[in-house]
């Protein structure tokens, strides 16, 4: 009995020994996952709670701390006043050693001025609804027909599918607009939306707005297992029951990985294609980082600082918090309280900026070392120039934590001279030989796409083919691994190609 309570007591000492993170590390990586959109309003929002925290007079370009997103790569070795007075010797320690890179990394120059990039903004430049008027102005229709097709595009739902009811579409039509129109007349209407692009708009469920897609398909064997899965064998495929469907429609294993291949590349939500609804924002792309390259190959970054001001403590709180500290013998209850709700504002301001700027070190440093690792398609914008390179080299390369650069990947882009990127673009696992040197994916699916761009439409190549065509080019790599970034690529196999 007495042993069993030991056991009992050290087991609950073990889980009070777990590790747990700090407030300013837990803010400090949300932050860091923010894109510059975001945190500009994660910004606002902070100081609509926190009066501590106000916007500095001063245009933020001429803080040191943020002069460095646009330093040279050679000056990342100099100590500027803010990192003597800052305690990050970890972003310092890593910002350092860039410095100390091999020679064969290139070395670039400071990024172009913010106000050749600030006002640039990527994205639809008209919503939603605003596309689908559009393409009815090219429509036949009649006065009641067209306002039948308004009301029909404003009871889309985000995703672009229509899940009111016709007869409740009908009601609120007699209601509101004062038409006495019937189920089948809303119906005709639906079915010329149906045609709208893309496809699948209008769709009253995911069943039928798969098979809208579908329908669009030139005739062929293909199209015909996917309209009668879709239409006989639906439950089986949202399951992803395979093996059933594989022997309902009597299919060999091919045939099957062809099917499930086609029918994942149709888009569920066919309305994000275009941006949101009306009453939502459109959905945009602003780069979070600025690529500039030089004829000459050199190559240069800044960061998109955007609607980002520089912040600082309000400096009545500060006054009033010295004032108070200064008096402590002789303060009242109320001014003890007055004391702490100062104190708190006060170090929340103070984390918060501290959080700003060590996301800008972050983003900086992970960016730089990117720019470097991935130097030559910088130069020539090929996507076979690509290296090797996971998270683990970047955090190796910067002393980061792999989580902190899989943190600044995501959610982000970059623009470049030869067009706009996700940061996790220039990740890339390697494939390794027998002869242990390693070659990049993106450089091999380069390849096999151009092969599969250039082929007989008639006499498509086999997977078989394929592999001895890339082994001729240096790319040797098994028959499944070509299979792989096939699918991988999207691209059916040979019989489905003709």
């Amino acid at each position: 009995m007495a042993q069993e309570q030991i056991q009992e007591q050290r087991l609950t000492e073990q889980q009070r020994l777990a590790q747990s993170v700090s407030q300013q590390k837990l803010l400090q990586a949300q932050l860091t996952e923010l894109p510059v959109t975001q945190l500009a309003e994660r910004i606002q929002a902070e100081m609509d709670d926190n009066p501590a925290l106000e916007v500095s007079p001063d245009d933020y370009q001429d803080d040191a701390a943020y002069r460095d997103s646009t330093e040279s790569a050679d000056s990342v070795d100099s100590t500027d006043s803010y990192e003597q007075e800052e305690r990050q010797s970890a972003l310092d320690e890593a910002l350092q050693s860039l410095g100390r890179d091999d020679e064969e990394l290139p070395v670039y120059q400071g990024g172009a001025s913010q106000e050749e990039h600030e006002d640039i903004v990527y994205g639809q430049s008209i919503s939603f609804y605003d596309q689908l008027k559009e393409q009815m102005s090219m429509m036949d229709m009649t006065t009641i027909e067209t306002n039948i097709m308004e009301y029909l595009i404003g009871s889309l739902d985000d995703d672009g599918l229509l899940r009111k009811p016709l007869h409740a579409i009908a009601d609120e039509l007699a209601i509101y607009h004062n038409m006495d129109v019937s189920e089948e007349e809303i119906e005709h209407v639906l079915n010329m939306l149906q045609q709208f692009d893309p496809a699948g708009i209008g769709g009253r469920s995911l069943q039928e707005c798969l098979l809208l897609q579908v329908e669009r398909r030139e005739p062929s064997r293909l199209k015909e297992l996917m309209v009668l899965t879709l239409e006989r064998y639906f439950e089986l495929f949202t399951k992803k029951h395979w093996k059933r469907l594989q022997q309902v429609l009597k299919l060999s294993e091919l045939q099957l990985d062809a099917l499930i291949s086609e029918l994942r590349k149709l888009n569920p939500k066919p309305g994000t294609s275009m941006g949101e609804v009306v009453g939502h924002s459109i959905q945009q792309i602003t780069p979070d980082f600025f690529i500039e390259t030089q004829d000459d190959g050199n190559v240069s970054f800044s960061l998109n600082m955007g609607d980002i001001p520089e912040l600082h403590v309000s400096q009545s709180f500060t006054d009033t918090l010295n004032e108070y500290q200064n008096n402590k013998e002789n303060m009242s209850r109320q001014m003890k309280e007055a004391l702490l709700y100062t104190k708190k504002k006060v170090n929340a301001a103070q984390s918060f900026i501290e959080a700003i700027r060590t996301r800008q070190q972050t983003l900086t440093t992970t960016m730089r070392a990117i720019i470097q690792w991935q130097h030559r398609f910088f130069e020539d914008g090929d996507e076979a120039s690509l290296k090797p390179m996971i998270l683990k080299d970047i955090a190796e390369k910067t002393g980061l934590d792999i989580s902190t650069v899989s943190r600044v990947s995501n959610s982000k882009y970059v623009q470049t001279r030869w067009g706009i990127f996700p940061l996790r673009f220039f990740f890339n696992d390697a494939y390794t030989t027998a002869e242990g040197e390693e070659l990049s994916t993106h450089k091999i699916k380069a390849a096999l796409r151009d092969m599969i761009d250039g082929e007989d439409p008639q006499q498509p190549l086999s997977d078989e083919t394929l592999r001895k065509m890339l082994s001729e080019k240096g790319f040797p790599i098994a028959r499944r691994t070509v299979a792989k970034y096939r699918e991988q690529l999207g691209i059916p196999i040979a019989r489905m190609r003709k």
